[in-house]
């Protein structure tokens, strides 16, 4: 796979989890200004590592509308959800030839869709259906991934990225609002805001996972281990790094298979069209090893077999080494190092 091709696959899965979080967040943040202090706003653009961006952008329409604003629909914000989906189709039309139609129509409708609301008159601009819409749509486009994608290199690309920015993302919400929610560090203190912990939660659509594992009231330390440590929750750190070590398993595994088949195709060839030759077959048997195992690990090791008139067994050794090598092309070579004993 040519490394464009994995960047693109990549970059589109870590945007669309982006997105997704970002409007989840969005949808957490405007519940608890219901019931706050009006001090969400900072706490979620920290989350992003964007403070300073934050606060040059507030408006004088609340720093609510600012946040939606600025998280949602700016896009010089390259973490926005306008930018991330953007970014996204732009790497999934790139690689075309690498998805299914039905993941490339539903991103590419979600962006029409997200194109044509900005194009129109921001004031009367419904932000809380939108953002709902992109949610709904994030889920339905990773869905259509799920059950169409091929499980190739694409697929696993594609998988790495999604998992590597949801974990960053649930790691960086349990780091800022835990100490938001818990500024001295003490998780046994007396005085626990029950709202905000199940908003927590609720950031990575956790509050009824939550009551099936534990069956009890929230507790902070709970809350922190089911965001990191469970790796039967789908949005935990455990598993989506469980989930990233997968997929890089999965591709040295397809690296491993692609070398073997290749080794293999090279020694077929030898045994079809050199062996014939009676007087070259020591040197045949010889170049056929090297090109399986390399010259610079049997060079030594072949000559003095050779000379000791036990050239077929050390070959036998050595092929049989090789993943995914057939019966056929072991005694082809054997039999052309033999003939010579």
């Amino acid at each position: 796979m040519l490394s464009s091709t994995a960047k693109n696959l990549y970059w589109m899965g870590r945007y669309l989890q982006r997105a997704k979080t970002t409007a989840r967040l969005i949808e957490a943040t405007q519940r608890m200004a219901l019931q706050s202090r009006g001090k969400e706003a900072e706490g979620v653009a920290a989350i992003f590592g964007m403070e300073d961006e934050f606060r040059q952008h507030q408006s004088q329409g609340g720093r609510l509308s600012s946040l939606v604003d600025f998280l949602a629909f700016d896009e010089n914000n390259p973490s926005s959800i306008v930018s991330s989906i953007g970014f996204a189709r732009r790497n999934a039309r790139e690689e075309r030839n690498n998805i299914t139609v039905d993941v490339w129509e539903s991103l590419n409708s979600l962006w029409l869709e997200l194109s044509a609301k900005m194009r129109g008159n921001r004031d009367s601009l419904d932000r809380g259906a939108l953002i709902e819409s992109v949610k709904k749509q994030a889920v339905m486009i990773f869905g259509a991934a799920q059950v169409t994608l091929l499980r190739d290199e694409a697929y696993n690309f594609f998988q790495l990225g999604a998992f590597l920015e949801r974990g960053d993302n649930t790691a960086r919400i349990l780091d800022v609002k835990f100490h938001a929610l818990r500024p001295d560090g003490n998780p046994d203190a007396d005085e626990m805001d029950y709202f905000a912990w199940s908003e927590l939660l609720a950031c990575i659509g956790a509050v009824r996972t939550y009551r099936r594992i534990y069956r009890a009231s929230l507790d902070p330390m709970r809350v922190a281990e089911l965001m990191m440590l469970r790796r039967d929750v789908p949005r935990s750190v455990h598993h989506c790094l469980w989930m990233v070590d997968l997929s890089m398993r999965e591709l040295a595994e397809t690296d491993r298979r692609r070398v073997a088949v290749a080794r293999n195709a090279h020694v077929e060839q030898f045994a079809v069209g050199e062996v014939g030759a009676g007087q070259d077959r020591r040197h045949a048997a010889v170049h056929g090893v090297e090109a399986v195992a390399g010259p610079h690990e049997v060079g030594r090791r072949l000559r003095g077999a050779a000379d000791a008139g036990k050239l077929g067994d050390l070959v036998r050794q050595d092929v049989e080494l090789v993943a995914g090598l057939d019966n056929r092309g072991t005694d082809r070579i054997v039999a052309a190092a033999g003939a010579q004993r």
